[in-house]
């Protein structure tokens, strides 16, 4: 399988189709952030940068299979000013209705913030359905939570897979993941899940002791050193992160973010030049990352 990546910063669609998918093959990607493109290519040095996605020439991109892509949620998310539309990042989704619409590829899989449901009252996430389908997709869409894949991150997005002419070779979703949806995250769960961060077949080291559950509660403080409350994680782009550690607040690691994201230690620790990237970046880059093991859950089910 070809595929085609759009708004890949940290090659996160890339690592998780990579796992499930060892064959496929990348024939192209698009990212313009300084930081994320140094990142993906060290990893990643043969993939084709095609840079700014307004700026694509379609006529020239290689016929792909799939196309695949995180587009900009920051115009949707709680967490912004919610302008959709109204806001050029928003806009960016028609840059993949225009490749979609001139390449004709099989499959796409693209992801977003759970917020996109409801903005404006559902009506932008119906138009971006109505674009796809009169493009002639199948379109199915579920939002996945990374609890449910093995990760300890309360992380949800939504995930909407087309296929052309409605052909998709079997139904994608619902996915259930490997967690119980159902089922309230209790102490019972504290061990398996630390494992994630602790060590769980990854370098680096030890952090015994910790309480860390997939349970969200509000943003930390970056003034607070103390939380009344047994369970504690936050992951968020532009927040303050942290865990509990003997009733104190400690920041996330970077590492721990890369964990909590699916990818291996250290996987944005350098660039492609050898430099080291900043924690501050990294932390921006493993925020608007994808959970790669919900990619690859999702990768299984449509090869």
């Amino acid at each position: 399988m070809k595929y085609f990546s759009m708004f890949s910063g940290i090659g996160g669609f890339e690592y998780g189709i990579q796992k499930a998918l060892p064959s496929a093959e990348c024939v192209g990607y698009s990212e313009i952030d300084k930081y994320a493109k140094q990142i993906y290519e060290r990893h990643y040095p043969n993939h084709t940068n095609w840079g700014d996605a307004t700026k694509i020439k379609t006529k020239t991109l290689p016929k792909f299979d799939l196309l695949v892509g995180g587009f900009p949620c920051q115009a949707f998310s709680i967490a912004g000013k919610r302008q959709g539309f109204k806001d050029t990042r928003g806009t960016l989704f028609f840059e993949i209705a225009r490749v979609l619409k001139d390449k004709r590829p099989r499959h796409f899989l693209l992801e977003n913030v759970a917020g996109l449901l409801s903005h404006e009252d559902g009506e932008t996430f119906q138009t971006i359905l109505g674009v796809l389908t009169d493009l002639g997709y199948g379109v199915e869409w579920q939002v996945l939570n990374s609890k449910d894949f093995g990760v300890p991150q309360n992380r949800e997005r939504v995930f909407i897979v087309g296929h052309l002419g409605g052909n998709g070779g079997g139904k994608i979703f619902p996915i259930t993941g490997q967690g119980n949806q159902n089922s309230p995250v209790g102490k019972s769960a504290k061990t398996t899940i630390s494992r994630a961060l602790t060590g769980g077949g990854h370098s680096g080291g030890n952090h015994s002791g910790m309480t860390i559950l997939s349970v969200p509660l509000r943003y930390l403080d970056r003034n607070q050193k103390n939380f009344p409350t047994e369970y504690s994680m936050c992951v968020d782009s532009s927040q303050t992160t942290g865990i509990m550690k003997e009733q104190r607040i400690r920041r996330l690691t970077p590492i721990e973010c890369e964990r909590l994201q699916g990818f291996p230690d250290n996987w944005t620790k350098y660039g492609v030049d050898g430099n080291q990237i900043s924690d501050t970046q990294r932390y921006k880059c493993l925020g608007n990352a994808v959970t790669t093991n919900v990619i690859s859950e999702v990768m299984n089910r449509l090869c």
